[in-house]
């Protein structure tokens, strides 16, 4: 059945997080807002929709729990969730000790090959599997992020708790340390 609503009965995030914040119950249209990006931030890193299900439930029973620590500084509320998704796929893979999925789709491949090699772009994509393995799991959540979900650098800061300006930084070092990697190995053979 479907309710009128009025217009001043129409909320913004930041009301519903303060009311959120006095009534638990309230926290029911942040989760709605959110969930589906949530979960599928999740599946794309854990490959696998129970689980990714499980951690995203997770991620909202921490959150309404911790919601009365969250504070309103100009930050999306959905980064927090993110960190909040992010912390619950580490300690997942910590827990069961595997491995990351990493989903490498020929568009993000020839977005990203073209930041390094440019025109080199079979070659690249034989290589970039072994590359990636290389890196280590702070670096590969920036390269993720920024080119795998196409986030902008300020995203990329919000979600890591790092400046905009410091996930730029950071990107464009692992760039550099990744056309390393791939020369080496374009040489190796």
């Amino acid at each position: 059945m479907y309710q009128k609503v009025r217009v001043k009965d129409v909320l913004t995030e930041e009301e519903w997080i303060l009311r959120a914040k006095q009534d638990p119950a309230a926290f029911r249209a942040l989760y709605e807002s959110h969930f589906k990006r949530i979960f599928l931030f999740i599946l794309y890193r854990v490959g696998d929709k129970d689980i990714a299900g499980d951690l995203a439930q997770q991620t909202f029973l921490n959150a309404i729990g911790s919601i009365q620590h969250y504070e309103l500084r100009g930050v999306p509320f959905s980064a927090w969730l993110y960190r909040i998704a992010l912390n619950q796929c580490h300690a997942y893979f910590r827990k069961t000790k595997r491995s990351r999925t990493i989903v490498l789709e020929d568009f993000h491949l020839e977005n990203l090959a073209d930041e390094i090699i440019g025109d080199q772009l079979n070659d690249w994509k034989e290589a970039l599997p072994d590359v990636l393995g290389k890196l280590n799991e702070n670096d590969l959540q920036i390269i993720e992020l920024r080119f795998f979900e196409e986030r902008s650098f300020r995203e990329v800061g919000d979600i890591l708790g790092i400046t905009e300006n410091l996930a730029k930084v950071k990107t464009y070092r692992i760039l550099e340390r990744m056309k390393q990697m791939f020369t080496l190995k374009r040489n190796e053979v």
